[in-house]
């Protein structure tokens, strides 16, 4: 309605424009006539003709522009601006239905606009489609929109759908910034580049609402020239300042722990403290703990072994689709006979398909989800390599199965994975709390201090238990179990790297 409103009063001064310019010819040909010395002639035939000319002649327009001035319904002009109050109800449900439609795109992160949206294509995208079912699915919708409506009047061009995208986004940021209020917040704050490869950084408020409860909330994305810490620093500030908020009222500030961030001389968050001494720098626990768990994945000889041992045996049975199948197949025969023997139990959520995925430094948790399927599914992995090594249609990966297969059979690889997996369990459970959206620091630091004190209650207790379950797995699987006195032989590794000590000191130190 804000842009029919405009148009009408563009129309109503181009009217009164005209108005003046007629009023203007009719003083400018009074002022001829005078100044010639009047009209004279009047009186003749024909005179009269000649003075009023043709079509386009000053006399018509002016003769023209009065008849408007005295009827103004009758101007074309005014036609134009005339709108019956049916039209513009038509209009303002037509915009409505198409802010509808967007709303609900936008709540459920969909794209709005197609590959190719004219009238022949197939697929116009999922605004088209979804304002096509309501026009099916609701009389009054199709009375409005789409055919029914006029050919520049439809409200779902390209530039219809931007605008109305605009002002869902400002109505919301200016929601969010109308709950801070007059509070304190934190911020939360990451680059990254996108697909143009363009430095952007999000900014996310962490606050608490009215009802006293704490909130994360997307603020926008800025473009930045470098990663510098004066630059993000001076993004962040421009973005607080465009919707009225300062950084004197910022109470924390949350980054990653890379140097340009946390810098104690020249870091985003010192520069920032130096302006506002209560906005105190908090290093994502979750994150610190991920750091720590890829360092320690690949720092140590006897993880980074398991780890590389974990690749091969995924380039193996987990790239290709009849292995997976296989996998899933053997496991679901597995499951069945459990369930008849009675050593599993059945119900909603339980026995679910197991996944090999590749553990990654930047998803939390994987270490441990790789680690703990692997030993979920021993038994179906050590059929699969079977099949695959004794089957010459493989060809390069039937040697490569054969070989894994020793190092995934022995008593080495048994302890180590249980190993991870206990170390991983204990620090998942911590990975899981500390991303609790209502966790606080008080919490937080009791979890990292629990979560320590189990660690070393395992290094200083849980021998016996633990060599205990990875000796009671081994025996179930058929894996060999070297005696505990004697000497240590490394499996697939030369002895020059190892320490000539027993099998019992080798590993439980």
């Amino acid at each position: 309605m804000i842009g029919l409103n405009i148009v009408l009063r563009r129309m109503q001064l181009s009217v009164l424009c005209a108005i003046c310019s007629g009023i203007k010819i009719l003083i400018w040909l009074l002022m001829i006539t005078l100044l010639k010395g009047g009209f004279r002639g009047w009186n003749k035939i024909g005179r009269f003709d000649v003075h009023v000319g043709g079509i386009g002649s000053l006399h018509n327009e002016a003769n023209e522009k009065y008849k408007n001035f005295i009827n103004p319904k009758t101007s074309v002009a005014e036609s134009f601006c005339t709108y019956s109050s049916k039209a513009k109800l038509q209009y303002k449900s037509r915009l409505t239905y198409s802010l509808k439609c967007i709303k609900f795109l936008l709540s459920q992160g969909l794209a709005c606009r197609g590959h190719d949206e004219s009238e022949e294509s197939w697929n116009r995208g999922n605004f088209f489609a979804l304002l096509t079912w309501l026009v099916e699915n609701n009389s009054d919708v199709a009375k409005v929109v789409l055919s029914n409506a006029l050919g520049n009047n439809q409200m779902t061009s390209p530039l219809i759908q931007k605008d109305l995208i605009n002002s869902c986004a400002k109505e919301t940021t200016k929601l969010l910034i109308d709950d801070i209020g007059d509070d304190y917040f934190g911020i939360l704050a990451d680059e990254s580049s996108d697909i143009y490869q363009k430095e952007q950084m999000a900014l996310c408020l962490r606050y608490v609402n009215k009802k006293g409860k704490i909130t994360e909330r997307f603020l926008g994305i800025v473009h930045v020239k470098d990663t510098t810490a004066l630059s993000l620093k001076s993004a962040i500030e421009s973005l607080l300042m465009e919707h009225s908020l300062s950084l004197s009222r910022v109470r924390g500030q949350g980054y990653d722990g890379a140097s340009n961030m946390r810098g104690e001389i020249n870091g985003l968050k010192t520069l920032i403290m130096n302006e506002t001494k209560q906005a105190y720098y908090i290093h994502c626990f979750a994150h610190q703990l991920q750091l720590t768990l890829v360092a320690v994945a690949k720092d140590n000889d006897d993880c980074i072994w398991l780890f590389d041992q974990l690749a091969i045996l995924l380039n193996i049975i987990g790239v290709s689709c009849k292995r997976k199948e296989m996998i899933r197949e053997i496991q679901s025969q597995h499951v069945l006979e459990a369930l008849d023997l009675g050593e599993i139990e059945s119900g909603q959520g339980l026995n679910q398909e197991l996944g090999l995925g590749r553990p990654g430094d930047t998803r939390w948790g994987s270490h441990y989800k790789t680690v703990s399927n692997v030993t979920s599914l021993y038994s179906t992995i050590v059929k699969v390599l079977e099949k695959v090594g004794s089957n010459k249609i493989y060809k390069d990966d039937r040697v490569k199965a054969i070989t894994i297969m020793s190092t995934f059979e022995s008593f080495e690889f048994v302890f180590m994975i249980h190993l991870m997996s206990e170390i991983f369990g204990q620090t998942d459970i911590l990975c899981q709390a500390l991303q609790r959206g209502d966790q606080d620091i008080v919490n937080a630091m009791a979890f990292v201090t629990l979560t320590k004190e189990r660690l070393q209650n395992m290094r200083d207790h849980g021998w016996e238990d633990f060599l205990h379950l990875v000796i009671s797995f081994s025996d179930k699987y058929n894996v060999e179990v070297p005696a505990m006195d004697d000497m240590y032989v490394p499996r697939g590794r030369s002895k020059r790297f190892f320490a000539k000590v027993s099998n019992l000191h080798r590993f439980r130190v």
